[in-house]
């Protein structure tokens, strides 16, 4: 079975810099160490509010690696300005509002079509690739696939809160869910990716979805490395994502 591409999410870096302004930790020296790691790609999401990722981190962490940057934003024409200036290998829409503490579900293109159809567009125009990050379901996947866009992100958040919670049968549910819209959309010809919340034991189920060809993981991972660093908690989700994916 195909490997699944590692993306890390270093946002969290910049939010610990962030608490105390300054410049430290580094997020550009986070993605370097998640590259040595073997980081497949580097994940950065610009909020509107810059709680996270600041605009000069762009151009940090473009010179600090080699490898492809996925620039999550949001739907408004300032992202998409700084998008098209700063030109990242790809460009995952997601949903954003100012009072969440993170992006706390998919993309409701369904509804949303009008509004995201001119932003897939352009940035095609601009030859980034374009994700759009929603709920696992056939309808958002085919509303995807109408609106141009060649990938999209499934939203893991709710399986990993149920498994959390202990309730087995609606964590069952949910991933049924996932690999429901990862076959759908895959049978239509989208890549499809995966990612929000993912540990190194909810990773592994998610990673055995045959269709899933990229995870983009941040908190989780950011998290784990202050108690082994960043480079042994890379190691290891990358670990757990192929081990499982060899069982599958």
């Amino acid at each position: 079975m195909e490997r699944i591409r590692l993306g890390v999410n270093i946002d969290h870096v910049a939010t610990i810099r962030n608490a105390r302004g300054g410049d430290h930790p580094d997020p550009a020296r986070a993605a370097k160490l998640a590259e040595a790691a073997g980081a497949d790609g580097i994940t950065i999401h610009l909020r509107e509010d810059r709680r996270h990722i600041r605009d000069a981190d762009l151009s940090a962490v473009r010179k600090a690696v080699d490898l492809p940057i996925n620039l999550e934003m949001a739907a408004t024409d300032e992202m998409l300005g700084i998008a098209l200036d700063y030109q990242p290998h790809a460009a995952c829409i997601v949903p954003e509002k100012r009072e969440e503490r993170t992006t706390e579900g998919g993309l409701d293109v369904a509804r949303l079509h009008n509004q995201v159809a001119p932003f897939v567009t352009r940035l095609r125009d601009a030859k980034i690739r374009v994700s759009l990050f929603i709920e696992p379901s056939k309808v958002q996947v085919a509303v995807a696939e109408a609106l141009g866009a060649p990938v999209v992100e499934l939203h893991t958040g709710r399986f990993v809160e149920l498994v959390n919670a202990g309730d087995t049968e609606g964590a069952k549910r949910e991933l049924e869910n996932i690999q429901e819209a990862a076959a759908d959309g895959h049978e239509r010809g989208l890549e499809i990716h995966a990612g929000h919340g993912l540990t190194y034991e909810t990773v592994r189920p998610v990673a055995r979805i045959a269709a899933v060809r990229e995870l983009n993981i941040g908190h989780f991972i950011m998290g784990e490395a202050l108690f082994d660093g960043l480079e042994t908690a890379v190691k290891r989700m990358r670990r757990e994502i192929d081990d499982a994916r060899g069982e599958a």
